[in-house]
């Protein structure tokens, strides 16, 4: 099955996420880190500048309005247009949402 992970962010750190890594950082250590362990799994990693992005699907343009009003922070990290982890990201429900979909 094949997992397309979306991390959704912007270069200024998220304001409520103070000692967080930033949103490129997040996504090149879950691509760094998810490739390794699921060698075998059919990965697509994108990274989604919230700020600069054109040509999104409606599920994409929802995410970054929701972002924008407060209500999700970045980086916000999806699997399969699934929601699984905004502002602070921790490796563990990025794992728990891959194994699950397996």
């Amino acid at each position: 099955m094949k997992h397309v992970i979306n991390v959704y962010g912007r270069d200024v750190v998220c304001a409520s996420c103070v000692n967080a890594p930033g949103s490129k950082d997040t996504y090149e250590w879950l691509e760094a880190v998810l490739s390794r362990k699921y060698p075998d799994r059919d990965l697509n990693f994108n990274y989604i500048d919230i700020d600069r992005a054109d040509n999104l699907s409606d599920f994409d343009e929802s995410l970054i309005e929701r972002i924008n009003d407060d209500e999700l922070f970045y980086p916000l990290v999806t699997v399969n247009d699934e929601i699984v982890q905004d502002g602070h990201v921790q490796l563990k429900p990025v794992q728990k949402s891959i194994e699950k979909e397996a």
